[in-house]
């Protein structure tokens, strides 16, 4: 890549599981990038690899906090997305989405940069609508246990349009459905990452509720290519845009999938449905489709195989 067409980017973030994978994907581009984390969920495990790179620059830097650097172009990913790790410390989660936003906003327009917002489909909360198409407000509650998370990253929405509005910065929202791949945590709770680990050591596998409840779930690599593809769409269109996989899931079927390719021999055991809970969740992915003329290319099967590997990897 030409030093005229290799940009500055800023991801926030960086050193969490989407974070890494982006890194690692615009460095191998070939473009400048700085990668920013507190290190609250991100590990520096996760961009070690990417350390002996010219193009690759670690910042230990708290988003709540303002920000002096010139680029061209931001991620804003930072924000804890596991219910156990936003829900330890709720208002700091409400802060890393809200002041975090204000933050890389008044960055973005102060060296005129552009920025991606990743937002999240816990905008809809729990659906009245199915699947979930983007012009649906959701049906969020205001003072759950979850709420530090859902409305946190509502919040950080509107930000993004009135400073789109208000000031013409060039921004992009996506709103991310469940990613999974390698790099999750093992302990960050959320139902593959729980699943495989619980498989992989023969224990209970634990499911919430009668497992009816349904998940829509998209390989790293998929997402990935679809949030560059968002920040480069030559439409202009600056969302939201809803990216996942439309293929639905129930717990179920998950854990059966899992258990089948770890071979392991654990039992299923039923414990109550956490508060606030959703019972569906599927994407509606017709604008990425025509926007970005992107679709998830893995299946769940595939994607899995490689996640336990690297959960073996860690055991």
């Amino acid at each position: 890549m030409s030093p005229q067409t290799s940009k500055r980017i800023l991801i926030t973030g960086g050193a969490g599981f989407l974070g890494s994978h982006l890194c690692e994907r615009l460095v191998t581009a070939g473009h400048d990038v700085l990668c920013l984390d507190n290190y609250y969920t991100g590990r520096k495990e996760n961009i070690r690899h990417l350390l002996g790179s010219p193009s690759f620059e670690i910042m230990r830097h708290d988003v709540t906090f303002p920000l002096y650097v010139e680029v061209d172009e931001i991620y804003n990913f930072a924000c804890p997305a596991s219910p156990i790790h936003y829900q330890h410390d709720p208002v700091q989660t409400t802060k890393t989405s809200v002041h975090g936003a204000i933050n890389m906003l008044g960055l973005a327009k102060r060296v005129q940069a552009k920025i991606l917002q990743a937002s999240t489909s816990e905008v809809y909360g729990d659906p009245e609508i199915h699947p979930q198409p983007e012009s649906y407000w959701g049906k969020v509650n205001p003072i759950g246990p979850r709420s530090c998370y859902d409305e946190g990253k509502r919040c950080a929405e509107t930000l993004f349009f009135d400073y789109y509005r208000q000031h013409s910065l060039d921004i992009r929202v996506i709103r991310i459905f469940n990613t999974y791949g390698p790099r999750m945590r093992p302990d960050d709770g959320r139902v593959v990452s729980n699943f495989i680990m619980q498989a992989l050591n023969n224990e209970e596998i634990t499911i919430y509720g009668n497992g009816e409840q349904t998940r829509s779930f998209c390989y790293v690599d998929d997402l990935i290519e679809a949030s560059i593809r968002m920040m480069n769409n030559r439409a202009g269109a600056i969302g939201p845009v809803n990216l996942g996989n439309p293929g639905e899931f129930s717990m179920l079927e998950l854990a059966e999938k899992v258990l089948s390719i770890t071979g392991s021999k654990s039992k299923l055991v039923f414990q109550p449905l956490p508060q606030d809970d959703p019972q569906q969740r599927q994407p509606d992915i017709s604008l990425a489709k025509e926007l970005l003329e992107w679709e998830p290319k893995v299946t769940l099967e595939d994607g899995l195989k490689e996640t336990i590997a690297y959960f073996k990897g860690l055991l």
